[in-house]
C-alpha cells in the first residue's frame, strides 16, 4: 500500500505533481475558453440588430434536376415572403475535379430561375458550385493547377450564360493562406463583375485563439479555421461571404451562441463595407462529433449573431444571415429565424 501525503517518498510525489501540472495544462485552456464563450453570450442585443433584407438560403439539387415543380416554387415563395431573404444558393454542381461542369447537372435551371423571378421579384438565384479539394488527401480538385482554375472560370461563364443571377462557391477543406484560391477568386470576380452579378463564397470559421488552427492541424491533419487576416483577404475579393458557423462540436447552446457572437465580431472587423457579410444558421439536425443539434440551434445562432453585431458594427447595412439548408429544415427553425431575426 502506498503512503499518503507528505509521508510518501520524493520518488512517488514527483510523478503525481507532474501529472497534476499536465492535467492543469490540458484542462485550463478549454475551461477558460468555455467561460469566455458563456460571458460572450450574456447581455441583450441592441435595438435594430435584425434583418437588413440581405439574407440567403441554401437550396438542394432537387430544384434544378427535375424533382421540383411549379407548386413547389409557390410553397417556397409563401415561405419566403415577408422575410429578409434576398439570395437563393441553388446547388447546381458539383464541379468535376478538373473544374468542368456538365450541363446535365442542372437541366431545369432556366425553369427555376424564371419561376422564382415571377413569384419572388427581386430575389436572386445564384448557382451553388463546389467540390472536395485535394488539400488533405490524394483525391479532389487541385487548385494549384492553372488548368483547373481556368476550367472553373469557364464553368462560371457557363452557368451565368444559363441565366443564374450569380455564382456561389463552396470548396472544402480549404486551408488558411491558400494563394491559389485567392488567385481563382481574382479571376472569377473579373467574370462576375463584367456580367453585373455577385460573386459569393462560403467561408470557413475564423481562428478563435492564437495558434489554435496550427495546433489542431498538427494534431489531426485537418486545420479547421482560417486566420482573420486570410478571411479579410477573401472578403475583399468577393461581393458576398457567408460564414459556415456550425459544426463546432460545442455541447451547450450558451457556448455555441457565444462562439457565433465571437465569430461575428471577428468577421466584421475585417470584412469591407462593400462586401455582404452573412452568418450561417444551422437549419439541419444531426448528432455526431462535430454537431450537436440541441446546442447548435437557430435561436442561439441568431442571438449570437445579434450580440456580435451589437458590439462591433451595430449599424452596418451589408449584413445578414444564411440558412443551411432547405431540405433539412424544420418548422421550429423557420420560427426561430422569423421571431429572432426578421422580427
Amino acid at each position: 500500500m502506498l503512503l499518503a501525503g507528505r509521508d510518501q517518498p520524493p520518488s512517488l510525489r514527483r510523478p503525481k505533481r507532474i501529472a497534476l501540472v499536465l492535467a492543469l495544462v490540458l484542462l485550463l485552456p478549454p475551461l477558460a475558453a468555455g467561460v469566455a464563450l458563456r460571458v460572450n453570450y450574456a447581455g441583450d442585443p441592441a435595438a435594430g440588430t435584425q434583418t437588413r433584407n440581405r439574407d440567403a438560403l441554401w437550396l438542394g439539387h432537387a430544384w434544378v434536376d427535375g424533382r421540383k415543380r411549379d407548386a413547389d416554387v409557390e410553397v417556397l415563395a409563401r415561405r419566403l415572403r415577408a422575410t429578409g431573404i434576398r439570395d437563393l444558393y441553388v446547388h447546381a454542381g458539383p464541379l468535376e475535379h478538373d473544374g468542368t461542369l456538365p450541363e446535365s447537372a442542372y437541366p431545369r435551371a432556366r425553369w427555376l430561375i424564371e419561376a422564382v423571378h415571377r413569384e419572388l421579384p427581386g430575389v436572386r438565384v445564384q448557382a451553388w458550385l463546389g467540390d472536395a479539394l485535394a488539400s488533405e488527401g490524394p483525391h479532389g480538385m487541385r487548385l494549384e493547377r492553372a488548368a483547373t482554375r481556368d476550367a472553373v472560370v469557364r464553368s462560371t461563364r457557363q452557368i451565368l450564360t444559363a441565366g443564374f443571377d450569380g455564382a456561389h462557391f463552396d470548396l472544402e477543406p480549404l486551408h488558411s493562406g491558400d494563394r491559389n484560391y485567392l488567385a481563382l477568386l481574382d479571376d472569377l470576380h473579373r467574370v462576375t463583375r463584367a456580367r453585373g452579378v455577385p460573386l459569393s463564397v462560403a467561408a470557413h470559421q475564423i481562428d478563435p485563439l492564437p495558434a489554435a488552427n496550427s495546433v489542431r492541424g498538427t494534431l489531426t491533419g485537418h486545420p479547421k479555421w482560417w486566420s482573420q487576416a486570410f478571411f479579410g483577404q477573401v472578403a475583399r475579393r468577393v461581393d458576398q461571404i457567408a460564414v459556415m458557423t456550425y459544426d463546432t462540436a460545442l455541447p451547450l447552446e450558451s457556448l455555441f451562441g457565444g462562439y457565433v457572437a465571437q465569430q461575428t465580431s471577428l468577421a466584421l472587423e475585417v470584412t469591407p463595407e462593400s462586401t455582404d457579410l452573412l452568418m450561417g444558421l444551422p437549419f439541419f439536425h444531426e448528432d455526431d462529433m462535430s454537431h450537436h443539434e440541441n446546442a447548435e440551434t437557430v435561436a442561439a445562432a441568431v442571438r449570437g449573431t445579434r450580440l456580435g453585431l451589437s458590439r462591433t458594427d451595430r449599424t452596418r447595412a451589408r449584413f445578414g444571415v444564411a440558412l443551411y439548408v432547405d431540405f433539412a429544415a424544420r418548422e421550429e427553425d423557420w420560427t426561430a429565424y422569423r421571431e429572432g431575426w426578421v422580427g
